[in-house]
């Protein structure tokens, strides 16, 4: 497949030549809330993204109800310190019930509607909901059966490379590839919360396009939006950022996530971006036609009777165009006037 092949994801292209496909992702920033859910949801409708994406898992589905130092987070870690796996995916999960309605929702807003799913029964649950394509969560990447029951539905696959090395997203790749989908996209991801902007490593945007032959965007763990700005300038056809409703309301993933004023300037900014992109050409361009006009060029600066000759006294480079280019000036001084010529008369060769 070429990288530059558009891909449908439930009507919306996805593709160099199109706008970037914004995703905004929820994640747990519901805060267990059903109707802050809902309103997440219409705050994300106003925005311009295109497509509003849940995780779908449950603590149980997602770990094990263990409390051994393996199921743990790191006591020094910046958001989840020393908490127990279990009881954070209990936290942050969405509940099954909400994935319809909020759905729903979402496509009476204009937006798609999507889900990462972490096993088996959350695809099956996705399908019944006939989802337009799927997301493959960092983390799962080297869970190469999982991928490729999402890629063997025929639909979109995009996935996250969050601290993936080549060999694992190339693995991931082959693994959808093989049940015949060729619908990939491969987003660029630092898997830190809030992740360090100067490890972003933008720059592999066009090295993992190139070298898988598929679309790349990014999945984007920044703070603000200029990470998003710039991977779109490299190529990102897809950005995912986490969405809240206000950053002071907490939630598992509020501290690195947008507020809809926010999101609303990374479509816009995205947008830009894409659209100055433009073709790989050097030259005048046609919003500069009226500028051209104005370019210097050499005038008689007084009135001239023939026979006169050409100097500083009488012609000038000045603007608009019309005349003869300002370093003819050196080839013309000295030679003599055809004819009479009046104040702001375009010196040319026909005078001469």
């Amino acid at each position: 497949m070429s990288a530059t092949r558009t891909i449908d994801f439930g009507g919306v292209p996805i593709g160099p030549e199109h706008r970037p496909f914004v995703i905004a992702e929820m994640s747990g920033n519901h805060n267990g809330d059903f109707e802050r859910a809902k309103e997440i949801v219409r705050a994300m409708g106003d925005t311009g993204v295109q497509a509003l994406k849940l995780q779908a898992y449950t603590a149980d589905t997602m770990t094990l109800d263990v409390d051994l130092p393996a199921f743990r987070l790191p006591g020094d870690h910046k958001l989840w310190a020393d908490r127990h796996l279990h009881e954070l995916y209990e936290e942050a999960h969405t509940p099954w019930s909400w994935f319809e309605p909020l759905f729903e929702l979402a496509n009476s807003l204009g937006m798609v509607a999507f889900a990462s799913p972490f096993d088996q029964t959350a695809i099956d649950l996705l399908e019944k909901l006939d989802v337009p394509g799927y997301k493959v969560a960092s983390n799962e990447i080297g869970d190469l059966p999982l991928v490729r029951a999402m890629a063997a539905t025929g639909k979109p696959i995009i996935i996250s490379t969050g601290s993936a090395t080549l060999t694992d997203i190339d693995a991931a790749v082959r693994a959808a590839r093989s049940t015949g989908n060729e619908q990939i996209v491969v987003l660029s991801c630092t898997a830190s919360y809030p992740a360090p902007a100067d490890q972003s490593n933008l720059r592999g945007i066009p090295v993992l396009r190139d070298a898988l032959g598929v679309q790349v965007g990014l999945s984007d763990h920044t703070m603000g939006i200029g990470a998003s700005i710039a991977a779109v300038a490299l190529g990102a056809t897809v950005i995912e950022k986490h969405v809240t409703l206000s950053r002071d309301d907490g939630g598992v993933d509020s501290a690195f996530s947008l507020e809809p004023h926010e999101v609303r300037a990374l479509v816009e900014g995205t947008t830009i971006a894409h659209e100055a992109l433009g073709e790989p050409v050097i030259g005048p361009k046609q919003a500069e036609q009226n500028v051209l006009r104005f370019r210097r060029s050499l005038y008689v600066t007084r009135d001239v009777k023939a026979g006169e000759h050409v100097s500083p006294d009488n012609v000038r480079s000045v603007r608009p165009a019309g005349g003869l280019q300002p370093d003819a000036f050196s080839t013309v001084e000295g030679r003599p006037f055809r004819t009479d010529a009046t104040a702001g008369t375009p010196l040319t060769w026909d005078l001469l």
